[in-house]
């Protein structure tokens, strides 16, 4: 069973460059899995920033309307699904 979290990191400058400000959506088997797929695609197996909030089950429909919903993969597929640019397969 797939779940979709909102992942927010403290910002700095090495994050910024990275990360948005408003956070990371993805959608993994685990909070544990989640992890590693964002460490394997948008920090690429560099150490993750420090989380600061962590939302799971996120409704994403709750999200920004102007610029997260309509800059954001399915939230229904594994991966990273905001910011688009960091899809994940395991094949």
């Amino acid at each position: 069973m797939l779940t979709r979290y909102w992942i927010k990191f403290e910002d700095t400058p090495v994050i910024s460059s990275l990360v948005p400000k408003v956070g990371c959506g993805v959608t993994a088997y685990s909070y544990e899995d989640a992890l590693y797929i964002l460490k394997a695609t948008i920090f690429k197996y560099q150490p993750l920033g420090k989380i600061v909030d962590v939302i799971e089950n996120i409704d994403v429909s709750t999200l920004e309307a102007g610029h997260i919903l309509p800059n954001s993969l399915p939230a229904s597929v594994r991966g990273v699904w905001f910011p688009i640019g960091h899809w994940y397969a395991d094949f």
